[in-house]
């Protein structure tokens, strides 16, 4: 069953963010746009590189409402570790939420259960909690944080216009379409 347009589930968790352990739980996106980034596990391969790379993309992230939280089942004492440890992940200003219970990664269904661990797994969640777009990618297969970017973009867009919607590859700026049966056939 797909999560889009579905509100995400209660949760509590303690994430690593800027030096210090934070409580997290759902009612701290309320009104927000939120980015749920869910990985493997800390200390791998592709993980570093994604969770970098959205690093990157945090302050425009930032600027357009977004906050983003990383999810792993590790402990946030394994993110305070890794944080401190790796230059790449040393960057990281959003949280980091250990999920050691597993329960957000079964609440957003990106567990693995026979393993312990969470799939590479994107949720956007709009200002009313509910799940826009999700995104999930096999193992070795690391995300892009800037086509993140165009997607968060467009998904305020169209929350922001009703009647319209981004066609494909659609960056800020551009043309719309607003769906109707005269445009049936014509595109």
């Amino acid at each position: 069953m797909s999560l889009i347009n579905t509100p995400i589930k209660p949760f509590t968790a303690t994430a690593f963010r800027n030096g210090t352990f934070v409580d997290v739980t759902e009612a701290d996106i309320q009104g927000k746009w939120a980015i749920f980034f869910f990985y493997p596990a800390d200390f791998t391969f592709v993980c570093p590189t994604e969770l970098g790379d959205l690093a990157e993309q945090y302050d425009e992230l930032q600027r357009l409402g977004v906050e983003v939280f990383s999810v792993s089942t590790d402990t946030h004492f394994t993110h305070k570790a890794w944080h401190g440890s790796s230059e790449t992940i040393g960057k990281i200003q959003y949280a980091m939420i250990g999920d050691p219970t597993l329960q957000i990664s079964r609440n957003f269904e990106i567990l693995r259960e026979d393993e312990g661990l969470a799939d590479r797994g994107t949720f956007l969640v709009d200002p009313d909690g509910i799940i826009q777009f999700t995104e999930v990618t096999a193992e070795g297969i690391g995300r892009n944080a800037t086509e993140l970017v165009r997607k968060v973009k467009a998904a305020q867009y169209v929350r922001n216009h009703p009647g319209e919607v981004c066609p494909a590859a659609w960056e800020e700026g551009e043309e719309t379409l607003a769906p109707s049966l005269d445009l049936v056939g014509k595109i």
